[in-house]
């Protein structure tokens, strides 16, 4: 490790191959928690490159615990965190109302660790059972239409990393990497990112998959659709903006869609809206990144995705998805 690091010190990158391999030597615990510190630190300061991050993507897809849940051609809604909005758990609600339109959903996340309020956390609060069983991510998927999977129980090589993230509680290059590394590697993904540089990399590895995707950054900063202002997005063939007026609504301000200050507090706006008591803004923004997930899997316009998205909403069935998965999680 001293050796990468002076490397990395005097502005020299990593290949791809390199990048992998200390992946892999951290995840065996071969680094000392200073020197995997001192590691993560360094791109905190610096960009990180293309070939890096493809190597410690392809790292924890190599180690990670896979799923095979492709009989449901699952779509996964992950936002990579990081951009110190404190939003409300936007794509975790967007994950049940898209569920709620019929789309499958494998919903990866985690605590939260540069925000207060993970996805993770939220799920815990309300009773969802974290599993790795094969039998229960089906049942989950196939009752419910979705299913829940929590990152640490699929990236074993991570439990050496962890406790350094939460220490640190910012974002670090392994935001970047959450919604890559999904264990039941879906075919199909919408994802947030929290700049755009980070949306052109991803936009270029996807390429390079079978993937149907839309990467999408808020340019006023949000790793999602946040209505407050216009969405670049990314796909499988084009590159475009998005603007309120495409789903049909007004521009919203930004107070409109915080989180809360505390999980249960961040509980309570999840259960507003999925049960028809959340506002305009908050179910016009759930909608909005629902509706994107449902067009990229069904090939939709747009407002089409956000008309489905809405109904899923406003008819309950979002609601429906989150009551089977809690009364699969409590049989289980």
């Amino acid at each position: 490790m001293k050796e990468t690091l002076d490397k990395l010190i005097n502005h020299d990158i990593l290949s791809k191959a390199d990048a992998k391999r200390i992946l892999v030597n951290m995840a065996k615990g071969d680094y000392n928690t200073s020197q995997i510190a001192a590691f993560v630190t360094v791109y905190m300061m610096r960009s990180i490159t293309i070939e890096e991050l493809e190597g410690f993507r392809d790292a924890l897809l190599e180690l990670c615990l896979a799923v095979d849940l492709s009989e449901y051609d699952p779509i996964d809604l992950c936002g990579t965190g990081g951009d110190g909005k404190d939003t409300f758990n936007i794509s975790t609600l967007a994950s049940f109302v898209t569920a709620g339109a019929g789309v499958k959903v494998t919903k990866h996340g985690n605590y939260g660790v540069s925000s207060k309020c993970g996805s993770s956390n939220v799920m815990e609060f309300l009773g969802i059972k974290f599993s790795s069983e094969k039998d229960f991510l089906e049942k989950s998927i196939d009752k419910a239409g979705i299913c829940v999977l929590h990152a640490p129980l699929f990236h074993p090589a991570m439990k050496n990393v962890a406790p350094i993230r939460r220490d640190l509680a910012v974002k670090t290059f392994f935001n970047m990497l959450g919604p890559m590394v999904n264990p039941a590697f879906p075919k199909n993904q919408m994802v947030g990112v929290f700049n755009l540089e980070l949306a052109r990399m991803y936009g270029y590895l996807y390429q390079n998959t079978d993937k149907k995707f839309t990467v999408l950054h808020a340019l006023d900063g949000y790793d999602e659709i946040s209505l407050t202002g216009n969405t670049k997005t990314i796909s499988n063939h084009s590159e475009g903006m998005l603007k309120p007026e495409d789903f049909g609504v007004k521009t919203i301000k930004q107070s409109e869609i915080t989180g809360g200050d505390s999980i249960e507090a961040s509980a309570q706006i999840f259960s507003d809206v999925l049960e028809g008591r959340g506002t305009e803004a908050q179910n016009n923004v759930v909608c909005a990144n629902a509706g994107i997930a449902i067009a990229t899997v069904k090939n939709l316009e747009v407002k089409e995705g956000f008309e489905q998205a809405k109904e899923s909403l406003l008819s309950g069935k979002g609601l429906q998805a989150l009551k089977k998965l809690q009364e699969l999680s409590k049989a289980n």
